[in-house]
């Protein structure tokens, strides 16, 4: 055999896995294309490609970085074992230490992930890179030039809560991604070749990290593989993959295949992929990637790079632009009226900068944070733990849930079914040789003994395993996939025409390969036994098939009787000794669901949230537990058929479809993306497993299990601490309950301070003056901002809560239109019976200044009740009681405030009585035309929040 030597000084260094033309010749060799086209066509076309779908968020189509792993991977599995050798740029000997050495410095040491985070001051400028926040510093800032201490205090605080939320938030999840260190913390054995003249081989063990392409790895049971392996050598390899499909399940490798590309790719027999463990057998394979060119870094590479922008946080800013724009406009004709009236520059900007405090929303952060705060601790007391606030928010909008099927729906364990004789008939033989089998075997006992033996004691059977005497047992390995049992009865039994020292041997296992060492049937109601025939296996089959398409796994059992009376050595060294056994039956199993699943997802359908499994399992499992919680399961499919499908049907597919089978972790993601990007929905996704991290963190909601893996849990944004789905209702529920009493400031905020502010132009373009004081627009402003604190523990109508909420920019601008002019109409028709009734003059200043903190004071306090019902205010609906002595603390303040000692520190003086018979007219007018714009507004748009 010809190898290279690709240690020699003269050779040249073509690396491994970049190297174009060993890729290109490698990828197009083994799939029978020929180039045609000249170098510059294939670059061009390879640029086109990048802009296409390199960094393109279409969730139906892989990444450049993606498709060139997917060929190399398929391409190695193809191959055979010398051309491997070729394209990795090894021997059979293994590399030299030296050349290791190089490689590592060549390619960097081998971790799926570069653990690079942002700094914490990084953090910090984006949590305080915000336009509110800005505007309020700004404004502190000016507020302290122009010695308004008091003003610029409060809005320091404000920025300070915000800020405070914002980066702790962000510190906490930056960190997530450090769990795929766990994947690197062992030792792995690696053949080496040593020595200047004849080099030899020697095993040694060296840190995961320092694996390199090209070296030979051996693995043993308990090993995780240190990078993609191409096997060149196995022995009864089996393989857990749980670390990228989910499941529980484990699946055989063996190095003597050449794969197609018909095969999915997890499914590859002579690949095994980092991160994955060696459950029994062994092994010795050809690391082919390393790092990030791995399977396992090209799909957690995504991990925080490509989540949909918060629906929530991009309306702010937007509001926040609004804002600008008009505070801008507002302030600098006020400012330019007030100097051109008293020639005070300082005092001019001192009021201005009054009125921009007055027109930004102060209390917005503090009370969005407090609203989700008290929202986490409620899902507390469901014993629920959340670690991002703002997923809270994101619940209430939630439309679509995506549920990892394995221990969410159903129990993750299973119970017996039934058991069948070779007829399709229950037949309690079946279940007595089950059971002794069961019973006796303790080398390596499973979950399934533990479910047959449950299942007979349960239902009353006794088998009497005290009559048996066990002499000895062949335990269970992924080659023969069944274990054995030989007992010896200690009584005579009639029932079982035995005598004493009989012996039998009971085999149960894998349904093929039980079928496979058979030679005879029993038919039991005749007592006889046949020969096993074609016929028999035809019928056994499709009665498996049928059980295995309606959800349950099977196992089948034989029996051997009588057993020659040799010494038990021989008995157990004979290999013939499973051979030419009668076939007696199949048991079934099944892992129920939930008794809570069904009801918690008809509850979460009733309000609007549509429910699809994202699973690893097969297809007639999911189908069947869908059945059973009230699924649709008219529209369903694979990951393989996923893969085959081009963008657009993708897409399609992704929205008709309710259950998805065998997906790959990088297919959650898909779908998740696809669901969030082309179906515009807001998706939550419940996983506990490591394969689920990529869905978990792209999802608007991840949401985890205490029970789940630690990778999981830490990319999830909300922990569940019991496996209850009824627990998300709730949260749902939480969630449209904070985002309502959210949007119920937000709307008034923008309603009430955009009246006030064009109110307070109109004001001073009339009469020359501020028409309140800098120190009283602050005051008023402090008590309004108080007077809101309540929101947060206001309730919402049931109404609201039954339906998905989401924000909606141009709802909000289309809302204002509707119902701000109210508020200034209100203020104006003030300001004229102040003109036309009390003849008010521009040297009236203290009692129109009065009147207005009082009239303005009221109107921002009361318009709460307005805004947060549809219903009729105070009549058909109404607050929570800490919202009504909010308003009625604060209204109360107001109107005492211009008969003390602090009314006239401000510049206040009393007002008549007369004035307050004016203002029940005003506000019982305000409030029925605000009644009339509403139902109109409900009328048209038939939403109100």
């Amino acid at each position: 055999m010809w190898l290279p030597n690709i240690f020699s000084a003269n050779h040249p260094k073509i690396p491994y896995y970049n190297s174009p033309l060993i890729h290109q010749n490698l990828v197009h060799k083994l799939n029978g294309q020929t180039q045609h086209n000249g170098p510059k066509i294939n670059v061009v076309f390879r640029f086109l490609q990048r802009l296409t779908s390199g960094k393109k968020i279409d969730g139906g189509s892989r990444t450049v970085e993606e498709e060139k792993l997917y060929s190399w991977l398929y391409a190695l599995a193809q191959s055979e074992k010398d051309l491997v050798y070729e394209y990795v740029r090894s021997t059979e000997r293994g590399l030299s230490f030296a050349e290791a050495d190089r490689r590592l410095k060549e390619s960097g040491p081998n971790i799926p992930l570069e653990n690079t985070f942002p700094k914490w001051w990084n953090l910090l400028w984006i949590a305080s890179f915000h336009p509110f926040n800005i505007i309020l510093l700004f404004l502190s800032v000016i507020s302290y030039i122009t010695s308004d201490s008091p003003n610029g205090c409060i809005m320091l605080i404000l920025v300070f809560i915000s800020v405070s939320f914002r980066f702790y938030q962000e510190y906490s999840s930056s960190k997530a991604a450090m769990k795929l260190a766990e994947f690197v913390r062992c030792p792995i054995k690696v053949q080496r070749c040593a020595g200047r003249i004849f080099q030899t081989e020697v095993q040694v063990k060296v840190d995961q990290k320092e694996v390199v392409p090209g070296d030979i790895v051996i693995v043993e049971p308990g090993d995780l593989f240190p990078g993609d392996v191409r096997l060149l050598e196995s022995k009864h390899l089996v393989v857990s993959q749980s670390s990228l499909t989910g499941e529980s399940d484990t699946t055989e490798k063996t190095a003597y295949v050449r794969e197609d590309n018909s095969t999915p790719l997890l499914d590859l027999k002579n690949i095994c992929f980092m991160g994955t463990s060696v459950v029994s057998g062994s092994g010795t394979g050809l690391v082919i990637s390393t790092g990030l060119k791995t399977y396992l870094s090209t799909i957690f590479s995504k991990i925080g790079k490509k989540r949909p922008p918060d629906d929530f946080e991009k309306g702010i800013r937007h509001i926040s632009y609004v804002l600008i724009s008009v505070m801008l406009v507002v302030v600098t004709v006020i400012v330019l009226s007030v100097y051109f009236t008293s020639h005070d520059l300082s005092k001019s900007i001192l009021f201005g900068i009054s009125v921009a405090s007055a027109l930004t929303p102060q209390m917005l952060p503090l009370i969005v944070n407090t609203g989700l705060a008290k929202g986490a601790l409620a899902m507390a007391k469901d014993r629920c733990i959340v670690k991002s606030l703002t997923a809270i928010r994101d619940m209430g909008s939630m439309d679509i849930i995506c549920i990892d099927k394995t221990g969410t729906l159903t129990v993750n364990f299973s119970t017996m079914v039934n058991y069948f004789d070779s007829w399709g008939s229950p037949n309690e033989t079946v279940l007595h040789f089950g059971f002794l089998n069961a019973y006796f075997q303790n080398q390596n006992k499973y979950p399934l003994d533990d479910a047959i033996m449950a299942y007979a004691y349960t239902n009353g059977y006794k088998f009497k395993p005290s009559k048996w005497n066990k002499i000895d047992e062949i335990p269970f390995d992924f080659t023969r996939r069944r274990v054995s049992v030989i007992l010896e009865t200690k009584m005579s039994a009639k029932d079982e025409q035995m005598s004493i020292g009989d012996r039998v041997l009971i085999t149960k296992g894998a349904l093929e390969d039980i079928l496979s060492i058979c030679s005879f049937i029993e038919r039991v109601d005749e007592g006889r036994i046949f020969a096993f025939t074609k016929e028999d296996y035809r019928r056994i089959t499709e009665l498996s098939e049928k059980l295995s398409n309606e959800g349950y796994r099977v196992l089948g059992l034989a029996m051997k009787q009588p057993l020659p009376q040799v010494g038990v050595s021989s008995m157990i060294c004979d290999k013939d000794i499973e051979s030419n056994m009668v076939f007696v039956g199949l048991i079934s199993f099944f892992d129920p669901p939930k008794d809570s699943a069904k009801e918690a997802l008809w509850r979460l359908a009733e309000k609007g949230v549509k429910a699809k499994v994202l699973t690893g399992d097969t297809l007639s499992l999911a189908i069947r537990i869908c059945k059973e919680v009230g699924i649709k399961t008219t529209h369903v499919i694979t990951g393989p058929d996923l893969e085959s499908l081009d963008t657009d049907s993708f897409h399609e597919t992704v929205k008709r479809s309710t259950v998805f089978a065998r997906l790959t972790p990088s297919q959650k993601l898909r779908v998740v993306q696809s669901l969030q990007t082309m179906g515009d929905h807001v998706v939550g996704f419940l996983g506990d497993g490591v394969n689920d991290s990529l869905a978990l963190d792209a999802a608007n909601v991840g949401i985890s299990v205490d029970s789940g893996a630690s990778m999981a849990k830490d990319f999830a944004n909300i922990i569940l601490l019991e496996k209850d789905l009824n627990v998300l209702v709730a949260g749902v529920e939480q969630g449209r309950l904070t985002f309502g009493n959210t949007m119920k400031y937000i709307k008034m905020s923008v309603i009430a301070n955009l009246g006030s502010i064009i109110s307070l132009l109109i004001a001073t373009l009339i009469f020359g003056f501020e028409p309140l004081t800098p120190m009283q627009l602050l005051t008023q402003n402090i008590l309004y901002n108080l007077g809101q604190i309540a929101i947060p523990w206001d309730k919402m109508e049931d109404v609201y809560v039954q339906t998905p909420q989401r924000w909606s920019l141009k709802g909000l601008a289309t809302f204002t239109l509707w119902n701000g002019p109210l508020c200034s109409a209100s203020d104006i028709a003030t300001l004229l019976f102040l003109l036309l009734y009390y003849k008010v003059s521009r040297f009236d200043f203290e009692f129109f200044r009065s009147a207005w903190f009082v009239e303005g004071l009221l109107m921002q306090t009361l318009i709460i009740h307005l805004i947060r019902t549809e219903k009729i205010p105070f009549i058909q609906e109404v607050a929570s009681w800490p919202v009504v002595c909010s308003t009625v603390v604060i209204s109360t303040i107001g109107i005492v405030i211009p008969y003390t000692t602090m009314g006239n520190v401000l510049g206040l003086t009393a007002l008549p009585l007369s004035y307050f018979g004016f203002l029940v007219v005003l506000f019982l007018g305000y409030f029925s035309f605000g009644q009339i714009i509403k139902r109109g507004y409900i009328l048209v748009f038939k939403t109100w929040l």
